[in-house]
C-alpha cells in the first residue's frame, strides 16, 4: 500500500458551506445510497441520469481520485487527459460504433463531421499512441486519466450507480509481447486491490465477460451488496467466483449408448409459440423443451439451442461464434424456417446457417420437444445426434446458457449474490492496436502490433457503494478515507463565549495535527446538529458543552458507536489521531478481499 501523504489539516464552518440536508428522501430515491446522498446534500439531480455534486460530495470524489492517482503512479502509470469528443472514424475502424449501438451518443459539428461523446477511450488512446510509439524500448507503458464519460443508458437508475454521465478512471497498458502484457495486467490488478482497500470497500474479484470491449481475459471488482445490479456466482469455498454473464456450470452427463428413441412426431399446436404455452398445451415441462433461437451475425445466421428451462447467454454465444450477434428479425426467421416466429426447430439447420451452437444440457437430453419449422406445429421425440448433428463444420457443443440456482461447478453448488461493479480489467491483445496502427519495431527491426490492456474504475460508484454497505437508519457511515472531514465538532450553545472560544481553539489544534475539521457553528438546536452529523456520516464527533468544558472535558463518539465517551481536553488530539488510524485500518481490513482473493 502506498503511504498516504500527511494532511495539512483544515477547518471548515458548517454555516459557511452549502450542506442542504433533507429530513426525508425525495420520491425519486430508489436505493439507500441514492436516498442518503440526496438527503446528506452530496448530490442533486439535474436531469435523468445526470447529477451535480455539491461541496461535500465533491470533497469525497476528490479523495477517491487522490487515492487512485497515488496508487496508479506507484504502479508506473502516467496521467494524461484526452478529449471528451472523439472522431467517429476511429470507432468505425474498430467496429464498436455498431457494438455500442444506441448507447453511443454522437454529435455533428458545423463542418458536418460526426464525433462520439466518449463512453470510454480505447480508440482515442490507441490512435494517440500510434503516433508516439516507435520502439520496444518505450515499453512497458501505462497511461491513465480521470475524465468524464457519457453513455446513453436506456434506464438510468439507482442514483449515481447507473447514470448517463459519470466520472471514470480509465487506464491503458502497451507492451511488446504476451508475457509483458500479463505483467502490466498483474501490476494494475494489484494497484486496484490497494485502491479499493484504501477506500474501505469490501470487494471480490470475479471472472467476467469482456462484452463489447473484446480481448481474451477480463475480471471485475465487485462490492457484495443486496441492492447491486450485478450478480456474483460463487462456490461456498470461494474456489470459483464469476460474474453471472461469464459463470460456467457443470454439464449434465450425456445418455450412454446409442441415441435412439421413438421416431419424431409432428403435433398441431395452434397459436402456442412460447415455451409456457407449448408446455401447457402438450402437458410437458420446460426442461423437456428445446429452444431454437436464431441470430444474425454480419450477413449470416446463427442458430443456438438451449433447454426450455434455461436462458441463452448472448455474450457466451457471441464468444463462441467469434463476433457480435443480434436477434434475427421476423423476415429472416421465416426465410430460414418457413414458419412464424416461435415454431423454429433444429432439424435441417446444419449446412443452412453460418453456425449451429448446442448447449451441453441440450446435447445431454435423451429426447425433446422442438418447433417443427412449420407454423402452428411442434415435434415430439427430437433426439440430439440423430435428428440434428452435434458436430460438423461450424457445429459445436458449447456453454451458451446462463447459470441458474441448482447448478454446480466441479460438483460444488453455486451460490448467487448481488453486488456493485466498481472496477473492470481487460486483456485486449491487439484488438485495437491492429486496426488503429499502434505498432513498434523490435530489436531486429521487425514491426509488431502493440499488445494492450484496459482498466477502468467507476469513481462515482465508489461513493455510492461505500454508502450502500455503510449506513444505518440515521444516515451514512463513511469510511475514514472517503469522508469529507475527519472530525465534526458540535458546539452546543455556540453563542456562549466559553463554548465558541473552546471550539475555535480545538479546531485550530486539530488542524495543526493534520486533521480535517468541520465545525458546526450554526445557532441551531443540539438535536438538529446531531441528526445532521449522523446523516452526513463523518467518522468522529466531538461535542462541546458548557458543563463538560467547565470540567475540562469533551464528548467523543465514533459514528459506529452507540454511546459517547468523555475525554480530557489535553488528551483529545492524541485520542482522535489514534481513533482515525484505527478507522483507516479497519476499513482496509474489511470485506471479502481478505478471504476470497
Amino acid at each position: 500500500m502506498t503511504d498516504e501523504p500527511a494532511s495539512t489539516g483544515s477547518v471548515a464552518y458548517f454555516s459557511r458551506l452549502l450542506i442542504p440536508t433533507l429530513k426525508e428522501a425525495p420520491a425519486e430515491a430508489e436505493v439507500p445510497s441514492h436516498a442518503l446522498m440526496l438527503r446528506a446534500g452530496f448530490i442533486r439531480r439535474t436531469a435523468s441520469g445526470l447529477y451535480a455534486y455539491l461541496p461535500l460530495g465533491l470533497r469525497m470524489l476528490a479523495k477517491v481520485m487522490a487515492i487512485i492517482r497515488q496508487e496508479l503512479n506507484a504502479a508506473g502509470g502516467q496521467e494524461v487527459l484526452l478529449p471528451l469528443i472523439q472522431p467517429m472514424e476511429l470507432w468505425q475502424k474498430t467496429g464498436r460504433d455498431v457494438d455500442y449501438g444506441d448507447m453511443l451518443t454522437t454529435v455533428t459539428d458545423r463542418q458536418g463531421r460526426r464525433s462520439v461523446l466518449s463512453p470510454t477511450a480505447e480508440e482515442a488512446i490507441t490512435a494517440l499512441m500510434a503516433g508516439e510509439i516507435r520502439s520496444y524500448k518505450q515499453f512497458p507503458l501505462i497511461l491513465y486519466q480521470l475524465n468524464t464519460k457519457f453513455r446513453d443508458e436506456l434506464r438510468p437508475r439507482f442514483g449515481v450507480l447507473r447514470t448517463r454521465e459519470f466520472l471514470m478512471q480509465d487506464a491503458y497498458s502497451f507492451d511488446a509481447d504476451a508475457a509483458a502484457m500479463q505483467r502490466s495486467y498483474a501490476a494494475m490488478r494489484q494497484a486496484y486491490q490497494r485502491i479499493f482497500r484504501r477506500c474501505g470497500l469490501p470487494y471480490v474479484i470475479v471472472q467476467a465477460d469482456a462484452g463489447e470491449m473484446g480481448g481474451a481475459g477480463s475480471e471485475q471488482f465487485v462490492v457484495p451488496c443486496a441492492t447491486g445490479e450485478d450478480v456474483i456466482v460463487r462456490t461456498d469455498d470461494g474456489a470459483y467466483v464469476a460474474a453471472l454473464e461469464a459463470a460456467a456450470a457443470d454439464a449434465p452427463a450425456p445418455p450412454s449408448g446409442q441415441r435412439t428413441g421413438p421416431a419424431m412426431e409432428e403435433v398441431f399446436t395452434p397459436g402456442v409459440g412460447s415455451i409456457e404455452a407449448v408446455c401447457a398445451f402438450l402437458k410437458a415441462r420446460p426442461a423437456e423443451m428445446i429452444k431454437t433461437l436464431i441470430f444474425r451475425r454480419g450477413e449470416g445466421l446463427v442458430v443456438a439451442l438451449v433447454r426450455g428451462d434455461h436462458e441463452l447467454n448472448v455474450s457466451k454465444l457471441a464468444r463462441s461464434v467469434g463476433g457480435r450477434v443480434e436477434l434475427a428479425d421476423e423476415a429472416a426467421v421465416r426465410g430460414l424456417t418457413g414458419a412464424a416466429v416461435g415454431f423454429a426447430g433444429p432439424m435441417g439447420m446444419a449446412g443452412r446457417v453460418a453456425a449451429l451452437r448446442i448447449d451441453p444440457a441440450v446435447a445431454a437430453m435423451a429426447e425433446g420437444i422442438a418447433g417443427a419449422n412449420r407454423t402452428d406445429h411442434h415435434t415430439r421425440h427430437v433426439v440430439a445426434g440423430r435428428d440434428f448433428p452435434l458436430a460438423g463444420d461450424n457445429i459445436a457443443i458449447a456453454d451458451i446458457r446462463t447459470a441458474v440456482e441448482g447448478d454446480t461447478w466441479h460438483g460444488r453448488p453455486l451460490r448467487f449474490e448481488r453486488g456493485i461493479e466498481v472496477g473492470h480489467l481487460f486483456q485486449l491483445g491487439d484488438k485495437y492496436s491492429k486496426p488503429l496502427g499502434a505498432s513498434f519495431l523490435d530489436d531486429a527491426g521487425t514491426q509488431h502490433d502493440c499488445l494492450m490492456g484496459s482498466y477502468g474504475i467507476g469513481v462515482n460508484r465508489i461513493l455510492a457503494a461505500a454508502i450502500e454497505v455503510g449506513h444505518n437508519d440515521a444516515g451514512c457511515i463513511l469510511p475514514a478515507a472517503l469522508a469529507p472531514f475527519d472530525v465534526e465538532i458540535i458546539a452546543i450553545n455556540i453563542d456562549a463565549e466559553p463554548v465558541r472560544q473552546a471550539a475555535e481553539a480545538l479546531s485550530r489544534q486539530l488542524a495543526a495535527a493534520g486533521i480535517e475539521v468541520l465545525l458546526d457553528d450554526r445557532p441551531a438546536r443540539a438535536g438538529v446538529k446531531f441528526k445532521d452529523a449522523d446523516l452526513v456520516g463523518i467518522p468522529l464527533r466531538l461535542v462541546l458543552g458548557e458543563k463538560n468544558l467547565a470540567e475540562g472535558r469533551v464528548e467523543l463518539r465514533r459514528r459506529t458507536d452507540k454511546e459517547a465517551s468523555t475525554v480530557e481536553l489535553a488528551r483529545v488530539v492524541g485520542e482522535i489521531l489514534k481513533l482515525l488510524a484505527d478507522c483507516r485500518h479497519e476499513s482496509a481490513d474489511s470485506g471479502w478481499h481478505s478471504r476470497m482473493v
